[in-house]
């Protein structure tokens, strides 16, 4: 029963019953989904006066105005979802909420610009006229019906969203749950009693590795409701060869087969670990008397080959030496909060790298790899290190690219004569990268310590006033949003006349922050292919680096510039033996490398 009066206001449509409810969303034009969606309801034998769907009706396939007339015939009570609201406007694009310039941006252009030419008037007057909550009461319960969320029709919440986010939501219903779409991915979470529920997507996978779709059916059973995720299947071959023929992005059309998703911009870490692992869903039971007893999980990271799941860690071969890294050793002219390898003014558990080392290992890679292209020094503070300047002109000598990481403060600055004339003679394949953690003095000594802004800014503009190849990294830490992070990097850039573009990634790195921060997801050997099939990479891949340890007669070869303490990440004593694959067991792995997607190499 559909009921538009409430006592209280605001007022929104509400469906009243006692009686199983089915609820999808995500149709996304899928006309072969919508129809088997349909076909399931009358298995179940639920009408379609026990049917909602939460919106997006219409997206990234080929059948638009069909897809939606199969909802509008059937008198399902819809949801408007950015989609529909975007289209009823004849806005410019869909208002997915994606980042501007991301793969999932610029594939959302094509399809919208598709859809916008196959609806009609009467289509878009329907889409308008949607409501954006509506409030299902089922036996007693009042639960709201959203695209996204209450606060915004396209927000991502996602099962790995916090809890606080999640029930700052709630909180604005005046509901005792909430039943959203948008992301893609279902999922049930209880939150002080109270329920978020996403039925997932009918229409495209859920980045699961099966071409299935999914949908829910919540079932009043006494004071409880029972929630059942239900898969889809449907002929998803028809619906991707419908989308071949009809000139839409074959990323999309690709993915309704394989079941991957074509980009993973939106997907929070915790989702993307789950790529290409089958969902396994059991009922959930809401009882707003009684929280469910939490789940038991296994400790992440303490089994050196298998994930707490029991699948094995992903384990990356090799593909290539194109960085060889040397740590100059840990000590630093400072101690900075959070340091990635724990350097400090006292620190020498990698004790200065010996030159006679260095060359030794330089002259095994050029035997061993002739692929090299690049050396990097890091440290510790790399110019702390008598040796590092004759090795970085040696390396330079041999025909490689050098990348120096520094803090570009007094210990740099000591050699900015030798700087100066291997600039001159070698120009950008030079490059330096100066650890500059934000773009104000305050949070940049939060980090750094009092009185490490003002040197390193004048290390900094030296070398950019000089002309050297340079970038600038900084830590991102969590919670911070890119885009205003980035801006503020812009104007301290333009306010010291630095020709720095803050928006190029390679001209301004954000690393994650790793210190003080909850385990990771864990990275399966599924989880990676699928990810590496869509250009992720890792340093290990490509790189290595040598460090010698206090206590070792001599240096020995470790998987990457963050782990040179870990055993499990210690190669072997030569380049010969560092060839083999590096497990991805560590938090490191997955936090900087897999899901933080950054590098330490200057391209």
């Amino acid at each position: 029963m559909l009921d538009n009066a409430r006592a209280d206001t605001p007022t929104f449509p509400t469906i009243v019953t006692d009686q199983p409810v089915l609820v999808f969303g995500g149709c996304y034009s899928n006309l072969q989904a919508t129809q088997a969606l349909l076909a399931e309801a009358r298995r179940l034998g639920v009408p379609p006066d026990r049917m909602i769907c939460t919106g997006d009706v219409i997206a990234y396939g080929a059948d638009p105005h069909e897809t939606l007339a199969l909802i509008r015939e059937a008198g399902i009570a819809t949801v408007m979802g950015n989609c529909e609201e975007s289209l009823a406007e004849d806005a410019g694009d869909c208002g997915c909420g994606f980042t501007p310039g991301s793969a999932c941006d610029r594939l959302s252009a094509a399809w919208f610009n598709y859809a916008t030419k196959h609806v009609d008037q009467s289509d878009r007057l329907w889409m308008a006229a949607l409501p954006q909550r509506i409030d299902l009461v089922l036996a007693g319960h009042r639960i709201a019906l959203v695209h996204g969320a209450p606060s915004r029709i396209n927000r991502f919440v996602f099962a790995s969203t916090p809890g606080t986010q999640i029930g700052a939501e709630l909180a604005v219903t005046g509901a005792e749950g909430v039943i959203g779409g948008h992301c893609g991915v279902p999922f049930t979470r209880h939150i002080d009693l109270r329920l978020w529920h996403n039925t997932g997507a009918i229409g495209m996978p859920a980045n699961d590795g099966t071409p299935r779709g999914w949908f829910s059916l919540l079932t009043p059973r006494g004071g409880r409701i029972e929630i059942h995720h239900l898969p889809l299947d449907y002929d998803h071959r028809a619906a991707s060869r419908a989308m071949r023929i009809a000139g839409l992005p074959t990323d999309y059309a690709d993915t309704m087969e394989t079941g991957i998703w074509p980009s993973f911009d939106v997907l929070p870490p915790t989702e993307q670990a789950l790529t290409g692992r089958p969902l396994v869903l059991d009922t959930s039971v809401w009882n707003r008397d009684a929280p469910p007893a939490p789940p038991v999980q296994k400790q992440r990271f303490t089994d050196p080959k298998r994930t707490a799941s029991g699948e094995p860690h992903a384990s990356v071969a090799l593909d290539g030496l194109n960085t060889l890294w040397f740590n100059t050793g840990t000590l630093c002219n400072i101690a900075c909060t959070g340091c990635y390898i724990e350097s400090t003014p006292r620190n020498d558990r990698l004790v200065y790298l010996a030159r006679a080392d260095f060359d030794r290992f330089m002259d095994e890679a050029a035997v061993r790899h002739p692929e090299l292209q690049e050396i990097g020094f890091t440290g510790g503070e790399p110019f702390m290190n008598p040796d590092a300047p004759g090795m970085i002109e040696a390396a330079l000598a041999r025909g490689y690219r050098v990348l120096v990481l520094t803090n570009a403060m007094r210990p740099m600055q000591r050699h900015l004569p030798l700087l100066g004339r291997l600039h001159a003679e070698y120009g950008t394949r030079l490059a330096l990268r100066v650890s500059l953690d934000h773009y104000t003095a305050e949070g940049h000594e939060q980090v750094r310590g009092d009185g490490s802004f003002a040197p390193a800014m004048a290390g900094l503009s030296w070398l950019a006033r000089k002309g050297f190849a340079l970038a600038v990294a900084a830590r991102f830490g969590a919670g911070e949003t890119e885009v205003p992070f980035r801006d503020g990097f812009a104007a301290l850039f333009r306010a010291h006349g630095l020709m720095l573009n803050a928006v190029d990634p390679e001209r301004l790195v954000l690393f994650p922050e790793l210190a003080d921060q909850e385990l990771p997801p864990e990275v399966s050997e599924t989880c990676w292919q699928a990810l590496r099939s869509h250009g992720r990479a890792v340093m290990c891949q490509s790189s290595r680096m040598v460090v010698h340890r206090k206590g070792e007669a001599t240096p020995r070869v470790a998987a990457c510039t963050l782990l040179p303490y870990a055993p499990a990440f210690d190669l072997g004593a030569s380049l010969a033996e560092a060839v083999g694959p590096v497990t991805l067991s560590h938090p490191y792995c997955s936090r900087f490398c897999v899901f933080g997607a950054a590098s330490c190499s200057a391209h």
